[in-house]
Order: C-alpha cells, then sequence, then structure tokens
C-alpha cells in the first residue's frame, strides 16, 4: 500500500509536468493496469482514489469483477475475441479494442439483449507492425461507416500501442498519427461516431503520448510494479 502510494505521487507529478510542457488544460484519464495482480491491488488502489482499472484478459477481466462489482469503472484493453464478448458486455464502462466489424457486430447484439449501450474505442494499428492487433490506417473509414449503423454500440475515440522502443521520435509519431486520425474523423460526422477519447501511452510512453494529446493513459508497471 505504501509503495502504491509513493508510485501514484511520482506518477501524478510526472503527468503535471507532461500536461504543462504540452500547455494542456484539459484532463488526462489514469486506467491502473491491473492484469496478471491480486484482487487487493485494485481495492488498494480504490482506497487511494484509482477509480478506473484495465484488464487485457476477459475471464481474468470477469473474475475480478465477480469480486469488486461496479466498485470500479471497467476498462477491456486486451485483445478481445467474439466468443468472450459475454464475459465484458455491461460491465466494462469502454471497451478499448474493437477493431473488426465482425467483433462490433456481436458487441451490438448483446447489447441489444440487454438493453444498453456499450462504448468502445477503436483500436487502430498505426505502426503497421504485424504483431500487433488493431485496424489498419487505411481501413478505419470504412469500418466506421460499417459500425455507425449499429445499435447498441457507442464509438467513443481510438486507441492505439506504440511499438515497443526507446526510440522518442518513432513513438511520438505514432501517436500523432492516431491524434491526427481522430481530428480527420471528427471532421467527417459520421453517425454514432464520437472521437472523445485518444487512449495511448502506457508505463515507458505515456509522456510522449501525453506531449501528442492523448486523454487516457493505461498504466500497470509503474503504479503497481514489476509483473
Amino acid at each position: 500500500m505504501d509503495t502504491l502510494k509513493k508510485n501514484l505521487e511520482i506518477l501524478k507529478k510526472e503527468i503535471d509536468e507532461s500536461m504543462e510542457l504540452a500547455q494542456r488544460t484539459d484532463q488526462v484519464l489514469l486506467v491502473g493496469v491491473t492484469k496478471t495482480f491480486p484482487v487487493d491491488v485494485i481495492t488498494d488502489g480504490l482506497n487511494l482514489g484509482i477509480f478506473d482499472v484495465g484488464e487485457n484478459k476477459a475471464q481474468e477481466f470477469y473474475g475480478k469483477y465477480d469480486i469488486i462489482r461496479d466498485k470500479v469503472n471497467w476498462h477491456f484493453i486486451g485483445h478481445l475475441q467474439k466468443n468472450k464478448v459475454k464475459y465484458v458486455i455491461g460491465k466494462a464502462k469502454l471497451i478499448h479494442s474493437v477493431d473488426s466489424f465482425e467483433l462490433a457486430e456481436e458487441i451490438s447484439k448483446r447489447s441489444i439483449k440487454l438493453a444498453l449501450i456499450q462504448d468502445v474505442l477503436i483500436e487502430v494499428n498505426v505502426s503497421g507492425e504485424e504483431s500487433k492487433f488493431g485496424v489498419m490506417k487505411e481501413n478505419i473509414i470504412e469500418l466506421l461507416n460499417k459500425i455507425s449503423g449499429l445499435e447498441g454500440i457507442r464509438v467513443r475515440g481510438l486507441m492505439t500501442m506504440a511499438p515497443n522502443v526507446d526510440d522518442e521520435t518513432i513513438v511520438r509519431d505514432v501517436f500523432k498519427g492516431l491524434r491526427l486520425l481522430k481530428e480527420e474523423i471528427a471532421n467527417m460526422n459520421i453517425s454514432n461516431i464520437h472521437m472523445d477519447y485518444l487512449s495511448m501511452g502506457m508505463s515507458q510512453d505515456f509522456k510522449w503520448a501525453i506531449l501528442e494529446g492523448a486523454n487516457i493513459i493505461r498504466v500497470g508497471s509503474s503504479l503497481y510494479g514489476k509483473r
């Protein structure tokens, strides 16, 4: 608990410094990524004001949700398979990783059955790496136009993961690319498509993400320690 408190204080200071450097006056949402950590970590974080929690495995998400329930805002940030949507739908405040029409359609079907609207982000593979999930930039407008006609699902913005490299220029170019894409899409005024959020930046690169406009950062090891 003491270590988490200290880490959170350092992280908040670094966020504030990055926001000041970027000359931004808006807010950045910190999502604490608790994958592989026990439920106690979520409870400790809640006591320190970490109200948004991210998980990337559907069954682990469901298991922790069953204990914590709605005491926190849940974010699903990992790759989501169609047959695992049932574990997440209606429980996650935000699904960050929609990358196909088939997945969006499954979310829509299950949302309609539950009489709810599920907020999602579209995951974009800005870097073009074969190892990464996400829709390619050149295909996103077509995808958004198809999703816009679905009920029970609402697109709230975009998400990406940068290459795991130490080169600031390479990483920031990826984040900048997502921001420019968000601005382009916002100007198109596609029905049911909102560009409220840019989810980008993790422990190793959240400062650069903030400089490029991220308003959601997903931080695990910098908060909770090494896995």
